[in-house]
């Protein structure tokens, strides 16, 4: 089953910011990421399925 960014973070009951701040990236990033504005590389993907404990193969943007 695919999930969202948003979704799989909100699932995990992080903020923006909480997860900004444990990837040490900008919470515009991460926003971005989220909305499809900009792509995501494998390496911070691998860390967010991480981080939200979902398997990346199930992550997608958008």
């Amino acid at each position: 089953m695919k999930i969202s960014l948003k979704a799989a973070r909100v699932n995990a009951n992080l903020t923006q910011k909480e997860v900004a701040e444990r990837m040490n990236i900008s919470k515009n990033t991460l926003v971005n990421w989220e909305k499809g504005r900009t792509m995501i590389d494998d390496t911070p993907l691998m860390v967010l399925s991480e981080i939200y404990s979902v398997d990346i193969e199930n992550l997608f943007l958008g």
